[in-house]
C-alpha cells in the first residue's frame, strides 16, 4: 500500500466530517461550516507531544488572526495511535490552552479511531460518536459555539440522541462508514 500524503489525511478526515458527522447530524452545527468551506484541516506530522502542543498553540494564533476560518481539525496520523497516550495528549493540550490564555476563546473536542468512553465496552457503538479516521483535536471557537447553542432547542440532548442513534445503527455500520471515508481520495 502506498504511503499516505498530507492531502490523503485531509481528504479522509473531510470525508468523515461530510459522510458521517454531517450526513447523520452527529453535530448539528457542522453543516453550515462545511458548506461555507470554513473548516481548516491541518495535518501535524510531528509525533512527539511537545511538538504537537506547539502546533496547537500556533493554530490558535492563526485562528485569532483569521476569523474567516471557523474551526480547525488538527489531524495527527503518527505517534498517537494508542488511545491512552492520545488521552494524555488531550489532557496536556487542555492545560496548555489555559496556561496560554486561550481558555474562554477556544475549547477542544477529541476524536480517535479507538475512542472509548469511560466504563463503556470497546464494541459499544456509542463510541463512534467520537471515532474518526485518525487521532484528531478539534479546536472550537467558544463564541461560535455559544451562538450556535443559543439558537438550538435542547442542545443538552445532542449527546443522548447521538448515543441512541449510533447504538440503533450498530458498530458494524459505523466501522464500514469509517473504512469508506479512508478508502476514498480526492
Amino acid at each position: 500500500m502506498p504511503e499516505l500524503t498530507v492531502a490523503d489525511y485531509q481528504t479522509h478526515t473531510a470525508n468523515w466530517v461530510k459522510q458521517v458527522i454531517v450526513k447523520y447530524n452527529l453535530c448539528p452545527f457542522a453543516r453550515p461550516e462545511v458548506e461555507s468551506k470554513r473548516i481548516r484541516y491541518r495535518v501535524i506530522e510531528e509525533s512527539q507531544p511537545k511538538a504537537v502542543l506547539q502546533e496547537l498553540l500556533a493554530e490558535c494564533r492563526l485562528l485569532d488572526e483569521q476569523p474567516e476560518v471557523a474551526t480547525t481539525l488538527l489531524i495527527m496520523p503518527r505517534g498517537f495511535e494508542g488511545f491512552y497516550g492520545y488521552l494524555d495528549l488531550v489532557d496536556s493540550a487542555e492545560e496548555l490552552l489555559v496556561e496560554a490564555g486561550f481558555e474562554g476563546h477556544y475549547q477542544l473536542a477529541s476524536f480517535h479511531p479507538d475512542y472509548c468512553f469511560d466504563d463503556a465496552p470497546q464494541a459499544d457503538a456509542a463510541n463512534y460518536t467520537n471515532r474518526a479516521p485518525y487521532p484528531t483535536l478539534h479546536i472550537i471557537r467558544e463564541a461560535s459555539l455559544e451562538l450556535a447553542l443559543a439558537s438550538y432547542d435542547h442542545p443538552e440532548q445532542i449527546p443522548e440522541r447521538n448515543v441512541a442513534f449510533t447504538r440503533r445503527k450498530g458498530s458494524d455500520f459505523f466501522a464500514e462508514l469509517l473504512a469508506k471515508c479512508m478508502s476514498a481520495t480526492k
